[in-house]
């Protein structure tokens, strides 16, 4: 299976899901976001990772819907804490209706994410036992928790300038790379692989998660605003903690870490604040650090991947998908 053929079946089933015509209201965004353009990544692992270990991946479908219907849910509430306007360049579901339905509506999502995990185990005659089932829903609980742990802390930094760089990246590995650790997992789980091979899965799922993470916070600085798809700076004039700023914050140098500080109560003027933010980084050379920890992640996600007990030629289509994502522009 490539890539492509588990993005156009994760899209041909999100398409056929059937939504309740009771209480329409509710499901209708839920509908609306499912249905706007994203890179449905986390279903894909799921799909690819099951593939390793057997060519029909029907079984493992359930649970990847699962994962991407989570994995919306929580920006439909990251949407209404952030009070974001748009998500993937359409109206964010607070916007189109208003906060009250954003937050039901993703409460229902939650839930229908749990029914499609249930589902998974509804086929015995697929071969998903009851002892998987236990597992895969261990697993999903598991991540969705950390997944909220992960946002406490993303939560708690911005009232913080002491926060260090294993802070940081603990955090990015909660809220963001262990979803791609257990999308891995799952998929590998439903295909029948061993439990070490499981959780080689696993970690190469979550260490290149903090990889894509740290090269967002690059891409949201240094990144071509024509094909990043957002405003580059965004973290810089929302004070975020990323990679960059962190690590700014823990200079040994006084006079820029003095600089910096002064920058973060700046509130006039945008492009100044962007830019003088920006050159504080370059003379502190964070761009390479970021890189180089970047590459660091992604070298130990490969290095997991290598160790998977299946012939090379198998695992080369999730080794390109992963060396795609190091390269992307947006």
């Amino acid at each position: 299976m490539t890539y492509e053929q588990a993005i156009a079946t994760i899209e041909n089933k999100l398409q056929a899901i059937k939504y309740p015509a009771q209480a329409a209201e509710l499901y209708e965004p839920i509908a609306y976001l499912l249905a706007l353009k994203g890179k449905k990544v986390r279903p894909a692992l799921t799909l690819l990772a099951c593939n390793l270990y057997q060519e029909d991946i029907e079984k493992a479908v359930d649970m990847a819907l699962a994962w991407e219907i989570f994995h919306n849910f929580t920006l439909m509430h990251d949407d209404v804490m952030d009070q974001a306007d748009v998500r993937r360049g359409q109206p964010t579901v607070h916007k189109k209706w208003d906060e009250n339905t954003a937050i039901l509506s993703g409460d229902a999502m939650l839930i229908l994410a749990y029914q499609y995990v249930a589902k998974t185990g509804a086929h015995p005659e697929q071969g998903v036992c009851d002892t998987s089932l236990r597992e895969l829903l261990d697993l999903f609980s598991t991540t969705a928790a950390e997944i909220c742990e992960g946002q406490q802390l993303d939560m708690a930094f911005e009232n913080r300038l002491d926060v260090q760089e294993a802070e940081y990246l603990n955090m990015i590995r909660l809220k963001t790379a262990v979803l791609l650790g257990a999308s891995l997992k799952s998929g590998a789980i439903i295909g029948g692989a061993n439990a070490q091979d499981a959780e080689l899965m696993y970690d190469f799922g979550v260490n290149l998660g903090v990889a894509f993470q740290i090269q967002d916070d690059l891409l949201d600085v240094y990144g071509d605003a024509a094909v990043f798809g957002k405003k580059i700076g965004g973290d810089i004039l929302a004070n975020k903690k990323t990679y960059l700023s962190v690590n700014a914050l823990n200079t040994t140098d006084a006079i820029l870490k003095k600089s910096y500080l002064l920058w973060l109560e700046y509130n006039a003027g945008e492009a100044t604040k962007i830019d003088n933010v920006t050159t504080i980084y370059n003379r502190l050379g964070l761009k390479e650090k970021a890189r180089q920890a970047m590459d660091s992640y992604f070298q130990k996600a490969l290095k997991a991947l290598e160790q998977v007990n299946v012939p090379a030629e198998k695992k080369s289509v999730l080794k390109q998908l992963a060396t795609d994502l190091m390269n992307r522009n947006s």
